[in-house]
């Protein structure tokens, strides 16, 4: 049978001062450019005599390649977390895909969705795409879709999708099998299953990006728990822990479930958020300034036991930063942290100076500090320059095996004992392919800050002795108390309550 495929991914910051245009989904990045036709296919299916890369389309595809079934590719396209998405590129990027659906008849519709997208004109981005290829198709042709554990999931969602199947791990090592398990929903569809009954349920509490990793409890537990919904005969079930900085309504945790019943989609969903509401308390830990976080990477260090890892988790490109706040860097340069390394800051200013300069030089840069963050400010200094790359990097990680990353112009710039990786591209620094590829061997490092939240532990944990989290000025608060909602209901509490 004929099945329509497309994607159009987004997790906007709705506080970030970026819009998200036409040209960013356009553009590879730490994500593949817009894919359309046929090229959706093959850049799919774009590493020779290897797995998929770990992208919930490409898990999708090849599931549907061990069958009979036929795709029909319409257009696929992502974007770094920013600002709300354009009018023009929402209207042009959902156009493509209802045209490429419309223009052949197809049994069933799979996208790949982010769940955290809002445009200019509509918060809800991604029940919007749902509702205008449900109007499209009509109430009978299956419709699936996949989900970051991030989205802020709505009822209207819901209702116009058979159903929603969202990752289960943070870092998200299981998007290509979060969209093979799509397929399979697809495929009992179309073998004649009936559309499952479903339930929705939101949490009444925000819950800080910091605090859902899958590694550790109590996330970790809660996910655990969808593996018994899964082994209960036909019903499945998801659980999406938000995406914490989009002043929307629909923002927050949510689960959902689908059974052969109402009442045991209602039962599973349930139990689900009676779980989520009692670890609420759990969602919480140490969280230190620039200065104490690096004090106490340094007397850490000392046993060379591993590097310590810091995350300079508020300037985070993967969840709409700048990634070019200077506050931790100039804490561990007054701190005179030896064997240190910073990555990846963006200034392509000084990117192009380093590299006109070259290898070996000395030069005088005001770097970083340019995008307005409040308590932040440019970094006056004289590099060296150590090294220099065209910013082209193929990741070696769980999270983006496979993937080429494009960080534009590369440098990396030596200050004191101190050492900083200079992009011209956002890219959150999420795998040790990030270090490598200019130099910089991790292992050898007695101290990494990350400009990532959580996403780097895949990569990092194994080497790390410890890994500190820092609240450094930036554009992604970790408590979003500090953000200036309107939007979002008044029963929903910003930050979990403490225990």
């Amino acid at each position: 049978m004929r099945i329509a495929i497309g994607g159009f991914q987004h997790e906007t910051n709705t506080f970030s001062r970026t819009p998200t245009t036409w040209s960013d989904f356009a553009a590879a990045d730490t994500w593949p450019g817009l894919l359309e036709g046929e090229a959706l296919l093959a850049g799919m299916l774009s590493v020779p005599g290897s797995a998929p890369s770990n992208i919930p389309m490409a898990g999708f595809v090849a599931a549907a390649g061990q069958t009979s079934h036929t795709l029909i590719p319409t257009v696929w396209c992502a974007a770094g977390p920013s600002g709300r998405v354009t009018r023009d590129a929402f209207e042009r990027i959902v156009g493509m895909l209802t045209d490429g659906i419309a223009k052949d008849r197809a049994e069933a519709v799979y996208l790949d969705l982010h769940g955290a997208m809002a445009a200019e004109h509509i918060d809800d981005a991604d029940g919007e795409i749902l509702q205008r290829v449900r109007t499209l198709v009509g109430a009978d042709v299956p419709i699936v879709a996949s989900l970051d554990l991030h989205a802020n999931v709505s009822q209207k969602m819901i209702d116009h999708a058979d159903v929603l199947v969202a990752y289960r791990t943070y870092p998200h090592v299981d998007m290509a099998a979060t969209g093979a398990r799509a397929f399979n929903w697809i495929a009992r569809r179309l073998a004649g299953a009936p559309r499952p009954h479903a339930a929705w349920l939101r949490a009444p509490y925000l819950i800080p990006m910091c605090w859902q990793c899958t590694d550790d409890a109590p996330a970790h537990d809660l996910y655990a728990l969808l593996d018994h919904v899964d082994t209960a005969g036909d019903d499945s079930a998801s659980f999406a822990m938000g995406f914490p900085a989009a002043d929307v309504e629909k923002c927050g945790p949510a689960v959902w479930a689908y059974g052969t019943s109402a009442q045991s989609a209602q039962d599973a969903a349930q139990g689900l958020l009676d779980a989520v509401n009692a670890a609420e308390g759990q969602f919480n830990g140490e969280i230190f300034s620039a200065q104490d976080v690096v004090a106490h990477a340094i007397a850490i260090g000392r046993d060379n036991s591993g590097p310590v890892v810091i995350a300079d988790a508020q300037d985070n490109p993967g969840a709409g930063g700048s990634a070019d706040t200077t506050a931790l860097l100039k804490a561990m340069i007054a701190a005179r942290a030896d064997n240190a390394v910073l990555g990846l800051l963006v200034d392509p200013q000084a990117a192009q100076l380093a590299h006109a300069a070259g290898a070996g030089a000395r030069l005088s840069l005001s770097l970083g500090g340019k995008s307005g963050i409040a308590g932040d400010s440019p970094l006056e200094a004289e590099f060296l320059v150590e090294r220099l790359h065209g910013g082209d990097v193929t990741a070696t990680g769980s999270v983006f095996s496979g993937y080429r990353l494009t960080l534009g112009a590369s440098a990396l710039l030596t200050v004191g004992g101190m050492r900083v990786i200079v992009a011209s591209k956002p890219i959150q620094l999420l795998d040790l392919a990030l270090l490598r590829f200019i130099g910089v061997e991790p292992l050898e490092q007695t101290i990494i800050a990350v400009k990532s939240t959580v996403h780097f532990r895949a990569d990092f944990a194994p080497i790390a002795s410890n890994i500190l989290i820092c609240a450094a000025p930036g554009a992604f608060p970790l408590d979003p108390r500090q953000l200036a909602w309107s939007r979002l209901p008044g029963w929903m509490r910003k930050m979990p309550a403490a225990r």
